[in-house]
């Protein structure tokens, strides 16, 4: 009996998907039990019974609706649910519904027509299971990206490109007079063309050939492509950026107020082009000080529905990979024009502040400025100086470190998360090449600069949602931080228990001073880091909103996004709307606001994914002459296929298959979250220290695998 159970569940699936087929193909048909074999072709006796049976369970589903005693028709009424469909590297996707009451939804990759990965769709329901609802694609509303950058396989009379990313889910058909000189096994870019209804595959064309060597450059474009990002701007937007001039306007200039003889500072990385941002500071005749938050009047320049804000919508931010910026503007703006360099005049956004030494507000003034910058800061400059060294502006610096870090602990008191940021970044050579990795962490200097912009943040969507025009809410972009889902936060504290750490959950409310008591005590043991990581995972996920539930990583009831508009749209659109309520002029945003937070939102996320791709790529890069090398390495995580060890020495991180681990049959314990042996009981957790040898590195598929080193 157990030899035919699996065939036979199989050859039910395949008919339920070819049942569906028929009736959404034939959806204002009535057909009973024999028509419906007709059909399919179906005539042996036993399968005609199997019909049967899916048609009920296909009725019992809600899929179809049975007229009488055996005809069958499609369930018109059928509610059919809308999102965002991503695919796994199974070829099996799920539907991301934007209804918090709704879980994805699953679909099998013989459910999923002509769908790929990123694309608006419709699907309905075949399945009410337990645990989640199933369904199958019925249209493709809209195509997130045509595009893609893969390997062409070239046969007699036709070719494929099968590209990079495997969570596309198709490749592209390419004839022979499409492929635009490229040859067998090149990298190039395709684009869709056509997907005829009756075709497995769509039909492409080949955009451009990047060659058979690899390299970064064809690595990254891979990337960004694959991940539905452009790297090149339309000329048409070039052409509208080269024509704005660096002079500023002379008119425009009396119309703001005037911060140019006030000391103005800029912080950044030592390798930043993009100035967003600048901070002036005065003291006043009643002993306070003036700081101002002075941000690059990107909107001044990009006007609604030009090319370059509709590229500008359509990228949704810069992208900051290992190696390179693709900005969301062209460099025309974004570091020439718009950028606050040092000694030149600035139009700026402005967000001006009356502090006192003890970081008490008692005014505030937003509005457009024109600033100058006296000097330009690195990050490292302005911490030597907070450290003890003389330099410029050092009584400026020193007072607004000194507020900043007052600011910070109010704000960490009443329950914002603390979290110190730890960055990978590498250090390259002329060619390229990865030569070291550096871990980069926040400082005195980083935090300085970011609670100022934190403040502005906070009271520009203070004075918006406060300065409502009689009853009407006026329509507004925030940056939202919900509470933590109950399930994650459960599953964080099972994982610190395995070092012998436990919080107390059972208060929303006070989940995040736990976990920042926690993290303090714990800073210099070498779980710190892991700890960290996981406290982050198991929060949710920022996003840009216009209904506003506060942000609960900040303690903040009231946030936006203001001081980032060179690589940010969101702060654009926030500038403007600013603008209108400061001029009394009408809101020209309403509904179509809410379709753009929910694409910056999902343009973020494949920024994050293209970012976090391209540092896998430069570690394996990196790692790839070290095979055969052991190190010390800490176990970063656990799964059904292995352990994920993070090594010591570079941060770097790798696998060790689990039908490589030496001395036993290993499995995971889902239950208890560990890896443990058959026979010898042996585990393996989060946190325990180990030696590997690295074994593989593979740059195309990004993954470094190792062996595990038994003394």
């Amino acid at each position: 009996m157990s030899k035919h159970k699996k065939p036979h569940k199989k050859l039910k699936l395949s008919l339920s998907h070819t049942i569906r087929k028929v009736f959404t193909e034939n959806s204002d048909s009535t057909l009973n039990h024999k028509q419906v074999c007709s059909f399919i072709n179906v005539r042996e006796g036993a399968i005609r019974k199997l019909v049967y049976s899916v048609l009920e369970d296909l009725a019992k589903s809600g899929f179809l609706k049975k007229n009488g005693y055996s005809a069958y028709t499609l369930n018109n009424n059928e509610h059919l649910y809308e999102g965002y469909i991503q695919l796994t590297a199974r070829k099996a996707g799920f539907v991301i519904i934007d209804d918090p009451d709704i879980n994805d939804i699953f679909v099998a990759p013989q459910d999923l027509g002509q769908a790929i990965g990123g694309d608006l769709v419709k699907v309905r329901v075949t399945k009410k299971g337990r645990k989640r609802l199933e369904g199958e694609v019925v249209e493709v509303v809209n195509r997130e990206r045509s595009q893609f950058v893969g390997t062409i396989q070239l046969h007699e009379k036709y070719a494929f490109l099968v590209p990079d990313n495997p969570r596309v889910g198709i490749n592209l058909f390419i004839p022979k007079e499409k492929l635009n000189g490229a040859k067998d096994n090149d990298k190039a870019i395709g684009k869709i063309t056509v997907w005829p209804k009756t075709a497995q595959n769509p039909y492409g064309e080949i955009l451009e050939v990047l060659g058979n060597n690899g390299g970064n450059d064809t690595e990254m474009i891979s990337i960004l492509i694959n991940q539905g990002l452009d790297y090149k701007f339309p000329p048409e937007v070039l052409s509208e950026a080269e024509k704005i001039h660096l002079e500023l306007d002379k008119q425009e200039v009396k119309s703001r107020r005037d911060f140019r003889d006030v000391t103005t500072l800029t912080i950044d990385p030592v390798d930043a082009k993009d100035f967003d941002d600048a901070i002036s500071f005065q003291k006043l005749e009643n002993g306070h000080y003036e700081i101002g938050v002075h941000i690059a009047d990107v909107s001044h320049y990009v006007q609604p529905g030009s090319p370059m804000d509709v590229e500008a919508l359509k990228r949704s931010n810069s992208v900051y990979l290992v190696d390179r910026v693709v900005p969301m503007l062209p460099e025309q703006l974004s570091n020439l024009v718009c950028s606050l360099r040092p000694n030149e005049d600035k139009f700026s956004f402005s967000s001006v502040f009356e502090v006192d030494e003890n970081g008490k507000l008692y005014n505030q003034w937003f509005g457009k400025t024109v600033i100058h910058s006296n000097r330009r800061f690195t990050y490292e400059e302005a911490q030597e100086i907070i450290e003890g060294k003389e330099g410029d502006f050092q009584s400026e610096i020193l007072i607004l470190d000194k507020i900043a870090k007052i600011l910070r602990k109010s704000r960490l008191k009443k329950g914002a998360m603390n979290i110190e940021s730890e960055e990978v970044r590498f250090k390259l050579d002329e060619e390229g090449f990865p030569i070291d990795v550096v871990i980069k962490t926040s400082k005195d200097a980083h935090k300085l600069v970011e609670e100022f912009m934190l403040l502005a943040n906070k009271k520009v969507a203070t004075f918006i949602n406060t300065s409502k025009k009689g009853k009407n809410i006026i329509p507004f972009v925030y940056r939202c931080h919900d509470k933590p889902n109950p399930e994650k936060i459960d599953l964080f504290n099972t994982f610190i228990r395995k070092f012998g750490y436990d919080i107390d959950i059972t208060n929303p409310h006070e989940i995040s001073k736990n976990i920042n008591a926690l993290l303090a005590d714990i800073r210099y043991k070498n779980e710190f880091s892991l700890i960290q990581t996981m406290a982050i995972r198991s929060m949710a996920k920022a996003t840009y909103e216009t209904d506003n539930i506060g942000h609960y990583g900040l303690s903040f009831e009231h946030y936006t996004h203001f001081t980032s508009p060179i690589r940010r749209y969101a702060d654009l659109v926030v500038h403007r709307i600013v603008q209108e309520e400061l001029t009394n002029k009408k809101h020209k945003y309403g509904n179509d606001l809410n379709d753009i937070c929910k694409r910056i939102s999902r343009m973020e996320r494949k920024a994050v994914e293209a970012e976090r791709e391209s540092t896998k790529y430069f570690q394996t890069l990196f790692m790839v002459d070290k095979i055969g090398e052991t190190f010390e390495g800490t176990v970063s995580g656990v799964a059904e296929f292995g352990i994920f060890v993070r090594l010591d020495e570079n941060k770097c991180e790798g696998m060790i298959p689990m039908n490589d681990i030496p001395g036993d049959r290993f499995f995971f314990d889902a239950e208890k979250f560990v890896v443990i042996g058959s026979k010898t009981k042996k585990e393996y957790n989060f946190g325990d220290k180990v030696k590997v040898k690295v074994f593989e590195v593979s740059t195309k598929k990004r993954q470094i695998n190792l062996d595990l080193v038994i003394d």
